[in-house]
This record gives structure tokens, sequence and C-alpha cells, in this order.
């Protein structure tokens, strides 16, 4: 069963840290690129951050470069998004996503497999 599971979000003060998990099952993790979008309340859902298959390329939507940071470990099919320094702005939910599109993709229609989203809430 092709699955992503998304783990690791809360309430976080502004300034604190975070790190989502994604658990990957059912496909072979290391063949895709995983990205990580949120949708925040009242908004359409955004890119944030993408990796690569390999884990050596990554790209970042602008609001959180320098701030987020996405990894891997294809050992443990698995995808993180440390949050550094988070703002209440970055209160959203949070979905990791795996697509077969060439990289950088920042497109969600480019990613076919998705999870159910983790909340996370930034109070200030």
């Amino acid at each position: 069963q092709v699955q992503l599971v998304e783990s690791g979000g809360g309430l976080v003060q502004a300034g604190g840290s975070l790190r989502l998990s994604c658990a990957a099952s059912g496909f072979t993790f290391s063949d895709y690129a995983m990205g990580w979008f949120r949708r925040a309340p009242g908004k359409e859902r955004t890119f944030i951050a993408a990796i690569a298959w390999s884990g050596r390329s990554t790209y970042y939507v602008d609001s959180v470069k320098g701030r987020f940071t996405i990894s891997r470990d294809n050992n443990k099919n698995t995808v993180y998004l440390e949050m550094n320094s988070p703002k209440p702005e970055d209160t959203a939910v949070y979905y990791c996503a795996a697509s077969s599109a060439p990289f950088p993709v920042d497109r969600g229609e480019a990613y076919s497999l998705w999870g159910q989203g983790t909340q996370v809430t930034v109070s200030s």
C-alpha cells in the first residue's frame, strides 16, 4: 500500500524549532523527489521545499529560505522538514509529497503521491 505519513506537527512558539517527518512506504522512495507543501487557513496550498532523490539538491521558496531545511534518509524512507525560527504566518497544515518529475519541481500537479498532512501552529 502506497503511503506517506507525516508526523511531528503541533504547537510551537515563534522563534522556536520543530521537525516534521514523513515516512514513505509501498513504493521505491529513492526513485522520487520529495516535497513539502502547506495550506494556511483560508488559502491555497503552496510549495515550500523540495529535495532530489539523491538528497544532494534542494530547492526552497523564498519565504522559508534560511529558516527551513529539507533533508531525507533513503535508508529510512523518510523525508524531514526542520523548521527553525518559525513565524505565526507559518501556521498551516503541512503536507509531504512525492514526484517523479525532473528536479526541481514546485508545482503541486507534478506530485503524484500525497500525505494526509500535519497541523503546525506557531504562537506569537
